[in-house]
């Protein structure tokens, strides 16, 4: 158990081995307690059963049954039971390792979401605990960030002088972390609890949004309910809040039930398509949907690290615990680079989907980037066309065999005898049908000059002389005789925006583009597209183009749109957004956020208790957080 600090108990149980210091928690079930054991003069934790449970002999035989089962996993990242009370004693008690650190709900709630990469490495040191433990047939069944605990061991010169022999629970200085240690506790207590009917009232377990469907259904429970379990550990630390979430217990319970949830890469566009994927097959409603058991889970999460160029998990811990702000930004760059290197070699290889995945993570830690904004939107369009051409591969297909057959049969036909093709029956000629026979130049296509012109061009291209195509193909008369070049020069944003002249199809602009335009009065239109859902990012511009036989240059300043904000809370607080303090937030009134960029993670706080939200905002979208 984790050791903090507290104040020495009132009522401090008596135990013949040991000495009571402190307490240190307690919960539904029990209170924990710093204890030193007189025998092997060490420091251990003692976790008491509550005085209304112990007087249920029932519930006591199956504490000491479910003690026994935990007590013989052996593994780096489960506390270590050392003792369990007799069924006859007065106090029921299981005595385990005392951890010195934190519990990862003590982290979460200091510093909100973290680093999708350092929840992964967490995920892993928990996976290989839970597949040590359903090896042996044990179930946790209670996944939850307050059952985490973190142990950061410092260097043993940077410790301080007086804690030498000793390590404390004392904040360890930046660069002196040597190594950290990821520890699982309380095993077998849910289903304990539940067996007793213990969890009815929604007390000792805490959120049921933690919880497997199958549990909430009491069906039957195996590895999988974990791996569910550690899906929504997982999804809380990458994006900073649970994926399933209510005004209460109910409407949780209905959610967990229905599998309603938000995609972990929606709510936190920094997570990535990766990582989301991986966490929606945790979280699969149907228990055979799932990772097959938490050594599967283990294997999808060390190939995706590694395919980010992560290697070590320990190492990863060890750096971001030695320096979080320091690490933070490092990660960034490093995965900025990687991401942008793997989106190129998916886009090489022809696999579309996955360089878009990779690129468009990328640019959610670098919205600024204009040559990254110009590849996303690039690949994106792709994607967009790839996807419309599949829709109509089918009917393709058709059309393609149906040509092959013609073409065949009239190979066919021209294989005949002459006097056969020539032979007219008398509803041809009255119909006018032409003769089988004749000159093919008789039903040549009509002269050039009789086409029509080309297609406009398509969105994203160059258009060649798009005044003069439009009036040409507008049928308006006269030919256009002069022309002089418009030419873009500064742009914000500095990728992305799309122009349209006198209303033809917009294309996409960059800084020093210059297209043809005829010596005539125009009107330009500028827009630009978010390239994670191609809808409008900014507010739309309109320019007139006096006519001029001189080149001319504009300079193209977008806003982006808005945000709009709305806290359901107690209207007797208030409230502040921390990117953000000059706007006052007030619960139920919406209030208007400026965008940078398309879309952002702020945090909002409630003053009356510092109570935090992350919420993600998106130009031109409203959005709700509750502190309700």
């Amino acid at each position: 158990m984790v050791a903090s600090v507290s104040t020495r108990p009132t009522r401090a149980p008596v135990l013949a081995k040991y000495e009571v210091l402190e307490e240190l928690g307690h919960g539904g079930m029990a209170t924990v307690y710093r204890a030193h054991d007189k025998r092997l003069a060490r420091d251990v934790a003692i976790k008491v059963l509550h005085p209304h449970l112990k007087e249920d002999l029932e519930i006591a035989h199956r504490f000491a049954v479910e003690a026994r089962a935990v007590a013989k996993l052996r593994h780096p990242n489960i506390v270590e039971v050392f003792d369990v009370s007799e069924e006859e004693d007065a106090e029921q008690c299981l005595v385990v390792e005392l951890v010195r650190g934190e519990t990862l709900r003590t982290l979460l709630h200091r510093g909100g979401a973290l680093p999708p990469e350092i929840a992964a490495a967490i995920g892993i040191e928990l996976l290989s605990a839970l597949a040590h433990a359903h090896a042996e047939g044990v179930v946790h069944r209670d996944l939850k960030p307050e059952n985490v605990l973190i142990e950061v061991r410092a260097k043993r010169s940077e410790m301080p002088e007086e804690d030498a022999a000793e390590s404390t629970s004392k904040p360890i200085s930046q660069g002196a972390c040597e190594s950290v240690a990821i520890k699982l506790t309380d095993f077998g207590i849910a289903k304990l609890l539940d067996a007793q009917g213990v969890t009815s009232t929604g007390q000792v377990l805490g959120s049921p949004a933690h919880m497997a469907p199958e549990q909430i259904e009491g069906g039957e429970v195996d590895g999988r309910a974990d791996v569910f379990g550690l899906g929504v550990l997982l999804y809380e630390c990458m994006v900073g809040h649970l994926p399933f979430e209510g005004n209460n217990p109910a409407q949780v319970l209905r959610r967990v039930l229905d599998g309603q949830y938000s995609k972990a890469e929606c709510e936190r566009t920094t997570v990535g398509k990766g990582w989301s994927q991986i966490l929606d097959r945790a979280l699969a409603r149907d228990v055979d949907a799932r990772f097959a058991g938490a050594a599967a889970m283990h294997g999808a999460i060390s190939t995706e690290l590694t395919r980010l160029g992560f290697g070590d998990s320990h190492e990863e811990l060890a750096a971001y615990f030695d320096d979080p702000q320091k690490y933070a930004k490092v990660h960034q760059e490093r995965l900025v680079a990687r991401l942008c290197e793997l989106g190129a070699e998916a886009r090489k290889c022809g696999d579309v989907v996955a360089s878009a995945a990779d690129y468009n993570r990328a640019l959610a830690y670098a919205p600024t980037d204009p040559e990254l904004y110009r590849i996303v939107s690039t690949v994106h369009r792709t994607e967009t066309r790839n996807r419309f051409l599949l829709r109509r591969a089918l009917p393709l297909v058709v059309l393609a065999a149906a040509g092959a057959c013609a073409f065949f049969a009239v190979r066919a036909l021209r294989s005949l005898p002459t006097s056969t093709l020539a032979a007219k029956t008398d509803d041809d000629v009255m119909h006018g049908a032409p003769s089988l026979t004749q000159h093919p130049k008789a039903s040549a296509e009509p002269s050039p000059s009789n086409a029509l012109p080309a297609s406009p061009t398509t969105a994203g291209k160059l258009p060649q002389d798009s005044i003069g195509h439009a009036a040409r193909a507008s049928g308006t008369s006269g030919t256009i005789k002069s022309k002089h070049k418009l030419s873009f020069g500064s742009l914000q944003p500095p990728a992305g925006i799309l122009a349209s002249i006198d209303g033809a199809r917009a294309f996409e602009i960059t800084s020093g583009l210059s297209v043809d335009v005829s010596n005539e009065r125009h009107t330009v239109a500028f827009s630009c597209k978010n390239p994670f859902t191609s809808k409008d990012l900014c507010e739309v511009q309109t320019h007139e183009i006096a006519p001029s036989e001189i080149d001319q240059r504009m300079d193209v300043r977008l806003k982006i749109l808005p945000a709009t904000l709305l806290v359901e809370g107690d209207v007797t607080h208030s409230y502040r957004i921390e990117q953000w303090p000059s706007i006052p937030v007030i619960a139920g009134q919406p209030v208007s956020v400026p965008m940078r960029t398309g879309s952002d993670i702020l945090t909002v706080f409630d003053n009356a208790d510092d109570t935090k939200r992350n919420v993600r905002l998106e130009a031109g979208r409203s959005v709700t957080v509750s502190f309700k």
